[in-house]
């Protein structure tokens, strides 16, 4: 049982979302847009997901 829930923890990914910027790290443009398409596709992999999970389901 606790194996399936480490399969579903889903912190790491909630922590990527919400970490505060780092006070001493100069920003770069490359790395922010990196960055930022970084979340967009793991938001639209999650959003598939729960998709095909409801579109199996009903």
């Amino acid at each position: 049982m606790s194996r399936l829930r480490e399969y579903f923890d889903l912190g790491p990914v909630l922590g990527y979302f919400f970490r505060k910027k780092d006070p001493n790290h100069k920003p770069n443009f490359n790395l922010r847009m990196m960055h930022g398409i970084n979340k967009i596709s793991m938001l639209m992999f999650l959003v598939g997901i729960i998709f095909i999970i409801i579109k199996k389901f009903l």
